[in-house]
């Protein structure tokens, strides 16, 4: 099993026929199923394991997402099991395709459901985002 792969009985990620498309690249509804537990993951900034931040707002999402699927591969999960995430930025992103890149690398195309705010600061004034996510791991 690759990290983009659920454990069994995936998560099912759906864009409703009544409903509005996604306006980016997201997902509008992830069903998780039964006999899963619920992993609610506190946000993650962009920061390496000695507590370095890493310099701009697209390297930190990146390696905030990164942290991300280490919590959820701690518990026995991949990124196909991560459900949802909220994103907080403190500044537009100056290339989009650099965020659309570090989803894709991580999610394989296979994106989660997701909402993006921004907002006037973080935690430290240096932090240019954190990102908060629920994943549902199967029960062995």
């Amino acid at each position: 099993m690759n990290r983009y792969e659920s454990n069994s009985m995936a998560i099912k990620f759906i864009n409703p026929k009544n409903s509005p498309p996604p306006a980016a690249n997201y997902t509008n509804l992830a069903v998780v199923p039964q006999n899963h537990r619920l992993l609610v993951l506190a946000g993650q900034i962009g920061n390496l394991m000695d507590g370095t931040l890493v310099d701009g707002l697209e390297a930190q999402y990146k390696q905030a997402l990164k942290n991300i699927l280490s919590i959820v591969e701690s518990e026995g999960g991949t990124a196909g099991d991560i459900a949802r995430i909220t994103i907080f930025l403190t500044e537009k992103p100056g290339d989009h395709s650099l965020i659309k890149a570090a989803n894709d690398d991580v999610f394989n195309g296979q994106n989660p459901a997701m909402s993006w705010l921004y907002v006037a600061g973080l935690f430290r004034p240096d932090v240019k985002v954190e990102i908060e996510a629920i994943a549902s791991v199967s029960v062995d």
